[in-house]
């Protein structure tokens, strides 16, 4: 079904999984190397997977745009965040209940599949509120959603990005608006997209994945979320999280590898070597003196000195506010 199966990344993965945005694309734009790397996997057989915590577009409109950009895909190989959190809707509310959905066509799509009723406004009394992004979202739809949640309805969000990638900068995410709505009920919504675990298990059974990869550029909810997963991770440079954050990750959000972009995936990824005081990575090394993390050689601005100062630092045994980074690392 999905090609040559001995076909794997780096010598042990069997699939690849990505998220979007920040990933493949920003907004309208597909991201330098992206579309060639992703066509590279499908060329020699890999799976390659869409796991997205954007609900506001069915699969098909994201297959076509991932059309548009030069990748084909099945619309089934896009696991978004709109039907796990549809799934566990059911779980809460019975069968063929009123819904009140807070986001767009995707989300809206999910419900009606699922066989539920759209409810227009907590006038009607729904028994659920289903929340995810969509740029038309108005304080209307935000103030719709309190009211039926203060009587009753039960509530889910299907990610708590708080920001998203565009074309022209970083724009707030679901989780700004998830947070409006908490702010008016007192209470928070279940939460099915990422770095929960459930959207990472649909996209392994999808595949059949034994050992998948997944690629992501958040911290908070890609690389947490296949971490928890006992999925191995990979940070790529291109979105939202960078070099400051990366640093100052706790153990749980520790990406197994850190890459510039997706062409990276393409050729052998080479770890840093322990030294007497620190990482040495090519020509970068990075040491530890003291409380003082300190470049010894190469380009402070480097992935090489990135990595060895990742590792420094986060096999120090001390937390990071207790230690004096050189500034040029992460600035």
């Amino acid at each position: 079904m999905f090609g040559k199966k001995s076909a794997t990344v780096w010598g042990k993965f069997d699939t690849v999984l990505c998220d979007l945005d920040g990933v493949i694309y920003e907004g309208s734009h597909a991201i330098v190397d992206a579309v060639e790397t992703i066509n590279g996997f499908i060329n020699q057989g890999i799976p390659v997977g869409y796991v997205t915590n954007n609900s506001s577009r069915k699969p098909e409109t994201i297959a076509e745009q991932l059309a548009g950009f030069g990748i084909h895909t099945d619309p089934q190989n896009v696991i978004g965040s709109a039907k796990t959190g549809v799934d566990i809707l059911s779980t809460l509310i019975p069968a063929g209940s009123k819904v009140l959905v807070v986001g767009g066509e995707g989300l809206r799509s999910r419900v009606i599949e699922a066989g539920f009723q759209l409810a227009k406004s907590s006038d009607e009394k729904p028994a659920g509120v289903i929340q995810g992004f969509d740029p038309s979202v108005a304080w209307t739809d935000l103030a719709e959603a309190s009211y039926s949640i203060a009587n009753g309805a039960k509530w889910v969000a299907t990610n708590q990005d708080w920001t998203i990638p565009q074309e022209r900068g970083i724009a707030p995410g679901n989780g700004t608006l998830v947070s409006a709505v908490h702010t008016a009920v007192g209470q928070l919504p279940l939460v099915a997209g990422k770095p929960e675990v459930a959207i990472f298990e649909t996209a392994k059974n999808r595949f059949d994945s034994k050992r998948p990869l997944f690629v992501g550029d958040r911290i908070d909810t890609d690389i947490l979320g296949a971490n928890r997963a006992g999925i191995d991770s990979v940070l790529v440079l291109t979105g939202i999280s960078q070099a400051k954050e990366l640093l100052a990750t706790k153990e749980d959000s520790h990406p197994t590898f850190v890459i510039a972009d997706l062409r990276e995936l393409l050729t052998p990824y080479v770890e840093p070597k322990k030294t007497k005081f620190g990482y040495s990575l090519r020509s970068a090394e990075v040491e530890l003196l003291g409380n003082k993390v300190r470049v010894v050689s190469g380009e402070p601005k480097s992935l090489d000195v990135l990595r060895c100062a990742c590792a420094v630092i986060w096999n120090s045994g001390t937390p990071i506010h207790a230690l004096d980074v050189e500034a040029s690392i992460y600035e």
